[in-house]
C-alpha cells in the first residue's frame, strides 16, 4: 500500500518543523542548562526549576526533586503549607451574623493536602473540605503594609478540583483596627480589600473590591473594580491550579492577572463603581416641573378633519366574495356522531345517570371528503377597512424638552486623588460559603516587588505547570495522537505543550516560557515525567 504524495508532504514538513524547533531551543539554552542525562532528553539545572524537552521522540520517565519555595526578596507573608500543619493560622471561634443558627458556626473544615490530581510528591496546599457550610480561617503578617510609596502585590493559587457550583475562593486582607482578635474573624470583620475568584450559577467573577473612607463623614464605602476582560469559565471548570495576582501601584493604576496573563487592568480613581469621588453638582432636590411645562415634541394636527369617504364602521374582515365551495363537500354530513361500537355501561342507571348517549366520534364519511357540514366563505381582509380616524401628528410649537431639575454644588462633594492610600492590614483571611468541597489554596506571598512574586511563582506554580503539561503529554490530552493497537504500522503524530522556567538576570523576575511542539514516530510510546520527594 503507497501513501499519497500529500500525506508524504506532511509527514516530511512536520519532521522537519519538529527538529528545527527542539534545535533551536537547544541552542538558545545550551549555556543555561545543565546536568543533561545520559541520553541527553532531558537537561535540569541544578540552581532553578528548569527542564528542557528536547528531543523529537518521546523522552523516557525522569526524575524531578520538588524543593519548598523560599521568597527571593522582602515579603510580608508567604506561605507554603508544605510542613503540613496549620500552625501559623487560625480558625475562627465566632459565628455568622444574620444566619440562622444551624448554619451560623464557623465548622468548615480545613486540611492540608496534596492535590489531587497532578500532584507533586511534597507539596501540600490548604484544602476547604466541608460543603454548605461557613469557613473561615486567618493567619497574620509578618509585619503590617502601610500603603505609602511601594507597589502591593498579592498572589496565590487556587484549584477548584471538583469543579465549583457556588461558592468563592477570594482572600481578605484584614485592616489594622489596633485590637484586631483572629478568634473572632467573620464576615463583618474590617478589611482593606478582598480578591480572588467567586462563582454561582453562570456568574463568573474575578473580584478585587476595596473599602474607601469618605474623608467628611468617615464612612466606610466598597469599591467594585471592573469586571475581568476574559470570558473566565474555563479557569473554574478545567479542575487545573491557576495562578491570581493583583497589582495595585501608587499611582492608582491596578492590574488583576490570571496564570500571569493580564485579565483586567485600570485606575482607582476611573473604573470602579461606585466612583471614589462623587460629581461636584447634583440634581436639586427641592426643585420640580412646573404645572404648565410641555414636553410633548408631537401633538395631533389641530387643522386636520376626517375626510368624508372615511368609514369607522367598516368591519376588519370581510367573506371572501371569490371563493367556491370545494367539490365533493358533504354539507348534510355532521363533524361527529355517535360511536355505533359503543355500548351502555352494565352499571348505567338511568334514574340516576340520565338516559345513555354513545360518546361522539370523528364522521368516517369525512375523512376522505374536503369537509362537512355547513360551508361557509373564508374571511379576507377588508380593502375599505380604515379603522378609528386620528390626526396626523405635528411638531408642538409649546414643546419645552425634557425637564430637568436645576443643577446644585453638591455638599458632599470632595476629591481624592490618592485612593491608593488605603487603611493598612496586618492578616490575611479567608471567609467563605460554598457548596463544592475540596478547593485547594496554596503559595500565598503579599510583597512590594513584582519580580519576588514571579520568582516564587516559578518555583511553585510553575512546576505544578510543567507536571500538568507532561502528563498531558504522556497521552491523557495529547491531539490527535492514534495508537499501535488501534493503526499497526503507521505513524502517529502528538501536538503537545511544555513550560520551561527560566531565570532571568540578577534580581529580574523568573519567567516562563510555553512552546509547542510536534512528536512524530511510529510504534515508541510517550514517556511521563516522573517526580518525587
Amino acid at each position: 500500500m503507497t501513501l499519497d504524495r500529500g500525506w508524504m508532504w506532511r509527514v516530511l514538513l512536520l519532521s522537519s518543523l519538529a527538529v528545527a524547533a527542539v534545535a533551536a531551543q537547544e541552542k538558545q539554552l545550551e549555556a543555561d542548562v545543565s546536568d543533561i542525562d545520559e541520553d541527553g532528553k532531558m537537561a535540569r539545572r541544578s540552581t532553578s526549576n528548569v527542564w528542557v524537552l528536547s528531543t523529537p521522540h518521546p523522552p523516557p520517565p525522569t526524575q524531578v526533586t520538588y524543593k519548598t519555595p523560599v521568597p527571593t526578596g522582602d515579603v510580608y507573608f508567604a506561605e507554603t503549607f508544605d510542613d503540613g500543619t496549620l500552625d501559623s493560622w487560625q480558625l475562627s471561634k465566632t459565628v455568622k451574623g444574620d444566619a440562622d443558627d444551624d448554619i451560623a458556626k464557623y465548622d468548615g473544615k480545613w486540611a492540608v493536602e496534596q492535590l489531587k490530581e497532578n500532584k507533586v510528591p511534597g507539596d501540600q496546599g490548604l484544602v476547604l473540605k466541608s460543603r454548605a457550610k461557613h469557613h473561615a480561617i486567618s493567619a497574620m503578617l509578618n509585619k503590617p503594609f502601610v500603603f505609602k510609596d511601594e507597589p502591593l502585590v498579592i498572589q496565590y493559587e487556587v484549584n477548584f478540583q471538583n469543579g465549583i457550583d457556588c461558592g468563592g475562593a477570594y482572600i481578605k486582607l484584614l485592616t489594622d483596627t489596633g485590637n484586631l482578635n483572629l478568634e473572632q474573624f467573620h464576615d463583618r470583620t474590617p478589611y482593606t480589600l478582598m480578591f480572588g475568584p467567586d462563582k454561582c450559577g453562570e456568574d463568573y467573577k474575578l473580584h478585587f473590591i476595596f473599602r474607601h473612607q469618605n474623608p467628611l463623614n468617615k464612612d466606610m464605602e466598597e469599591k467594585h473594580a471592573k469586571r475581568a476582560d476574559v470570558d473566565l469559565k474555563k479557569f473554574y471548570t478545567d479542575k487545573k491550579t491557576h495562578l491570581y495576582t493583583l497589582v495595585l501601584n501608587p499611582d492608582n493604576s491596578y492590574e488583576m492577572l490570571i496564570d500571569q496573563s493580564s485579565v483586567s487592568r485600570g485606575s482607582l480613581l476611573h473604573d470602579v463603581v461606585p466612583p471614589v469621588n462623587p460629581a461636584k453638582e447634583i440634581d436639586d432636590p427641592n426643585d420640580s416641573k412646573p404645572e404648565d411645562w410641555d414636553e410633548k415634541a408631537k401633538i395631533p394636527d389641530p387643522e386636520a378633519t376626517k375626510p368624508d369617504d372615511w368609514d369607522e364602521d367598516a368591519p376588519a374582515k370581510i367573506d371572501d366574495p371569490d371563493a367556491l365551495k370545494p367539490e365533493g363537500w358533504l354539507d348534510d354530513e355532521p363533524d361527529f356522531v355517535a360511536d355505533s361500537t359503543a355500548e351502555k355501561p352494565e352499571d348505567w342507571d338511568e334514574e340516576m345517570d340520565g338516559e345513555w348517549e354513545a360518546p361522539q366520534v370523528p364522521n368516517p364519511a369525512c375523512e376522505t371528503a374536503p369537509g362537512c357540514g355547513e360551508w361557509k366563505r373564508p374571511q379576507i381582509n377588508n380593502p375599505q377597512y380604515k379603522g378609528k380616524w386620528k390626526a396626523p401628528l405635528v411638531d408642538n410649537p409649546n414643546y419645552q424638552g425634557v425637564w430637568k431639575p436645576r443643577k446644585i454644588d453638591n455638599p458632599d462633594y470632595f476629591e481624592d486623588l490618592q485612593p491608593f492610600r488605603m487603611a493598612p492590614f496586618k492578616a490575611v483571611g479567608l471567609e467563605l460559603w460554598s457548596m463544592t468541597s475540596d478547593i485547594y489554596f496554596d503559595n500565598f506571598i503579599i510583597t512590594s516587588h513584582k519580580e519576588v512574586a514571579d520568582r516564587w511563582a516559578s518555583d511553585s506554580w510553575g512546576l505544578k505547570k510543567l507536571v500538568a503539561s507532561a502528563n498531558e503529554v504522556s497521552g491523557v490530552s495529547c491531539k490527535g495522537n492514534r495508537t499501535v493497537e488501534q493503526r499497526p504500522n503507521r505513524l502517529s503524530h502528538c501536538h503537545c505543550e511544555a513550560i520551561l522556567g527560566f531565570n532571568g538576570k540578577e534580581g529580574g523576575a523568573e519567567k516562563l516560557l510555553m512552546f509547542k511542539f510536534s512528536w512524530i514516530f511510529a510504534i515508541l510510546p510517550t514517556a511521563p515525567l516522573i517526580v518525587s520527594e
